[in-house]
């Protein structure tokens, strides 16, 4: 059996945007991470996989609910646990040019984590060196600035930051938008072999649905603050439940021109998460809204084994 590493319980995360109004970016979200494994995340922009990321790691206070790391709740966190957690959990960003601080050097940007945590200073060096060389950049690298790299060689600058102090579970934003195509798939190939050799677990957080395939065990699909779906990958590809999901599916190319695939095509604009419909959020664009959908909020259901589901087509 897995063990669940990461626990996320209701969890929501509200903006007071003025005039009384409340942006619900993350909306009551429940899911587990187990150990080992990789997450995807999807779901179009402004639906709040950043912000959901960004909660489970502290960048933002939660609003409500709870995210539980090896069973401690992270936001309940002080002292000698609030610095272990910040260790054992990283982030690598989805713009490596804006995550990097351009008048550091590679050296100190990497070694940040490491001062911190108070290494000498001939292991630090030693350490970053090493680390370059992991993640496929020569140790001559370290005294260059980021300006002086290439995208897909900076965003390896930001992976080696993250594994500087040698964490167990990293939530990687968008880690590849960013990124030349052919370099895309360079990167993800990096991040397999570092999760095999480390034992690491991701939180893979993407647009591109057919890269989320490659690399995730599970996927969750997120639409306005709310998880309407989870399954394992290749269930989820072949069997997806929510309308949501089955319209997302629906525009992946499919490199075989004899194959004919029926668009769904979504009528309407995403709603503001400030103003969110009612009950389910995503009846608004739905092709198979009911009654009941405008006036109750769908609950989440395991409607087959470990196949997760928000919608009350499966109740």
């Amino acid at each position: 059996m897995s063990q669940a590493l990461v626990e996320v319980k209701n969890l929501k995360k509200h903006f007071e945007i003025g005039n009384g109004v409340t942006l619900k970016a993350v909306d009551g979200v429940t899911f587990t991470i187990n150990r080992g494994e990789t997450l995807g995340l999807v779901g179009e922009s402004g639906c709040g996989k950043s912000t959901l990321g960004r909660t489970m790691i502290r960048l933002y206070e939660n609003t409500d609910g709870e995210v539980l790391f090896k069973g401690k709740n992270a936001h309940r966190l002080k002292g000698k646990e609030a610095e272990q957690f910040h260790r054992d959990v990283q982030m690598i960003f989805q713009d490596p040019q804006a995550s990097l601080n351009p008048r550091m050097t590679v050296m100190d940007i990497i070694a940040e984590g490491l001062d911190i945590h108070g290494l000498s200073r001939g292991a630090r060096a030693d350490r970053v060196k090493e680390l370059l060389e992991l993640v496929g950049l020569s140790k001559e690298h370290a005294n260059r600035f980021p300006h002086e790299f290439s995208g897909g060689q900076r965003q390896r600058i930001g992976i080696a930051r993250a594994l500087a102090v040698e964490p167990e579970f990293i939530i990687a934003d968008e880690p590849i938008s960013a990124l030349d195509v052919s370099i895309q798939a360079q990167v993800v190939n990096l991040l397999e072999d570092l999760q095999q050799d480390r034992g690491l677990t991701y939180l893979f957080i993407a647009h591109d649905l057919s890269m989320v395939k490659h690399i995730s065990t599970r996927i969750g699909v997120m639409y306005l603050g709310k998880m309407v779906e989870m399954a394992n990958s290749f269930e989820l590809y072949e069997k997806p439940l929510h309308p949501y999901t089955q319209a997302l599916l629906s525009s992946i190319p499919i490199p075989d021109p004899t194959i004919k695939r029926e668009r769904i095509i979504l009528q309407g604009d995403l709603p503001s998460p400030a103003n969110a419909p009612s009950g389910c959020v995503f009846r608004t664009r739905c092709p198979k809204a009911m009654e009941q959908c405008a006036a109750q909020v769908p609950e989440w259901q395991e409607a087959a084994p470990n196949h997760w589901v928000a919608c009350h087509l499966y109740q």
